[in-house]
């Protein structure tokens, strides 16, 4: 009996639906803006995560960084001393990265240090290209592989050697059609030989869509123009050697080398991957606090469309109510009635804000390098939270419906 009133509801409704489609869409519209929200920013967040962690693995698991200063999130700063604490720790030094890289539970040490600047071949200008100075081994770090020519050597990065290897993008910008290795092109209005062509692991954060380049650090800080004092060290620890014991191994080393005492802090952090992804989890919670917000108050303006409706909706029927109370239904069942009324019409529109997400999540993912994912979970969300929505603002209808007097309910016209 209850399945059979469930469906009557549910065809009431569309019926409903059909019969008032300007008021219906106005509530449709609320429910499907918030699902959109859920769907489309929790697909972006997902794919984001992964993206972060995929990055972070291809480092190596084990992989981790010392830098000068690391807040562990956004911070805002006004340049003094008390907003800027970074301004008192000493800049990272290629020396301490060579003294790390000879540390016993070490395998190697990559130098890192970017910058934007002019890159041109012939008569093709580009007035910002995305550049890095790095030490031999920085395809270990940033993934990818070479995919023509070579990577620069350890002779050249000593003799600060004019090379640099480019990534596929840029390579399609300078010489379309052309094989890149051997050109020269000019940075910084400098001199430098193509001797690589590099193809990235497409991520958020550097694949795919940006020209980039690399070069050794020692030519970087003679040619490029770059703000001063923000080099990192990645630490590659060997195999037999754990996380923890690399990286007490390093501080050490570290406050040794500043001279640090034992009541002295740290002048330097060593970031290891778990910390990264703590960091990015406090800033995604953020964006989820958003969505939900957002969210919510497009749920609310469907809600109240829903109290809208299902009135006119009970007002219009209240002759037909009348004769089922007079036929023997029960104030539960024609309360139950109006409730699967409500409830899909808000589903209806939770349905179609999913068919939205679900297609935004695709545009994301095909014209952006977010490989936005939609979770299982958002859709169970969604479609829960579009119900409940109903029910929820449809109880006071459906209780107005319920509660009416047969007789007086008869008489209406």
């Amino acid at each position: 009996m209850s399945l059979y009133r469930v469906f009557e509801g549910v065809g009431i409704a569309f019926a409903s639906i059909w019969s008032n489609k300007v008021r219906a869409s106005l509530t449709i519209m609320g429910i499907g803006i918030g699902v959109t929200v859920v769907i489309g920013m929790a697909s972006a967040i997902t794919g984001i995560n992964r993206s972060v962690t995929e990055m972070l693995e291809t480092a190596g698991p084990k992989t981790f960084f010392v830098v000068r200063y690391w807040s562990g999130g956004i911070t805002i700063s006004d340049g003094s001393d008390e907003l800027s604490p970074w301004r008192r720790n000493p800049w990272m030094t290629v020396e301490e990265g060579e003294m790390l890289r000879n540390l016993p539970l070490i395998r190697d040490v990559t130098l890192q240090e970017g910058t934007s600047g002019p890159v041109s071949y012939e008569s093709i200008n580009l007035s910002s290209v995305s550049m890095a100075g790095f030490s031999p081994s920085w395809v270990f770090v940033t993934g990818g592989e070479i995919r023509a020519g070579r990577n620069f050597t350890q002779l050249e990065y000593a003799a600060s050697a004019r090379v640099a290897v480019i990534n596929d993008k840029l390579a399609e910008t300078l010489f379309p059609g052309l094989d890149p290795i051997g050109r020269r092109i000019k940075i910084f209005g400098q001199p430098f030989e193509v001797v690589g062509l590099h193809v990235e692991a497409a991520s958020l954060f550097g694949g795919g869509g940006d020209s980039r380049l690399a070069m050794p650090h020692t030519t970087f800080t003679k040619v490029a123009d770059y703000w001063k004092g923000w080099m990192d060290l990645v630490v590659m620890p060997i195999e037999d050697a754990t996380v923890m014991e690399a990286q007490d191994q390093v501080i050490s080393a570290m406050r040794s080398s500043r001279g640090l005492k034992p009541k002295d802090e740290n002048n330097f952090a060593v970031v290891t991957q778990d910390r990264f992804l703590e960091m990015w989890d406090n800033v995604t919670q953020v964006f989820f606090l958003v969505m939900f917000a957002l969210s919510g108050v497009a749920l609310m303006v469907g809600g109240v469309g829903v109290v809208a409706i299902m009135l006119i909706s009970v007002t219009e029927r209240t002759r037909e109510i009348g004769v089922r109370k007079a036929l023997g239904a029960t104030r539960r069942e024609i309360m139950f009635q109006f409730l699967v009324e409500a409830a899909t019409l808000t589903l209806v529109g939770g349905a179609i804000g999913l068919t939205v997400g679900a297609l935004l999540a695709g545009g994301v993912r095909k014209f952006t390098p977010i490989p936005a994912t939609i979770p299982l979970w958002s859709v169970a969300l969604a479609l829960f939270a579009s119900i409940i929505t109903g029910v929820f603002f449809g109880l006071y209808p459906a209780h107005r419906a319920a509660k009416l007097d047969p007789v007086e309910a008869l008489r209406y016209e």
